[in-house]
């Protein structure tokens, strides 16, 4: 699930949630022959601390992939910050009891593209939508 074929753009995904599970994450959707458009999704999830964020990232993909294979996506190229989540979904490596349900449901939503690969990277695209996700959370918060 980390390699990416070079006919797929990426898809850059940043993401937050909030203390009560409130999230958002933002997607750069590559259009053809045109700038990206951001594709803002919600979600809800119940952030754990010893998860490290970890929840709310499948949160945040399951979302987004849902949103693009309604859209008729039919392949996709997740670019996102957490590395752990993109060993998780390539290595199958054993989870934390609390992500099992979240990984099969994620898996599964993936599974219904002709490819979908998720790739660790913390480039300036991801930075950006990461921090205005976390923006958003947290003025959602403080309301």
């Amino acid at each position: 699930m980390t390699t990416r074929s070079s006919s797929i753009p990426a898809t850059h995904i940043g993401f937050a949630a909030g203390r009560h599970g409130d999230g958002v994450a933002y997607a750069a959707v590559p259009a053809q022959g045109r700038e990206a458009t951001l594709l803002r999704v919600t979600f809800r999830c119940r952030p754990l601390e010893a998860l490290r964020g970890r929840d709310v990232a499948y949160a945040a993909l399951q979302a987004v992939a849902l949103a693009l294979r309604q859209s008729g996506h039919q392949a996709i190229a997740f670019y996102v910050e957490d590395g752990a989540v993109a060993a998780d979904l390539a290595d199958r490596v054993p989870l934390p009891a609390a992500l099992t349900i979240p990984y099969v449901r994620l898996r599964c939503t993936l599974n219904r593209f002709r490819q979908a690969t998720v790739v660790a990277r913390a480039d300036r695209m991801t930075r950006d939508l990461t921090a205005r996700a976390q923006a958003e959370t947290t003025l959602d918060s403080a309301a």
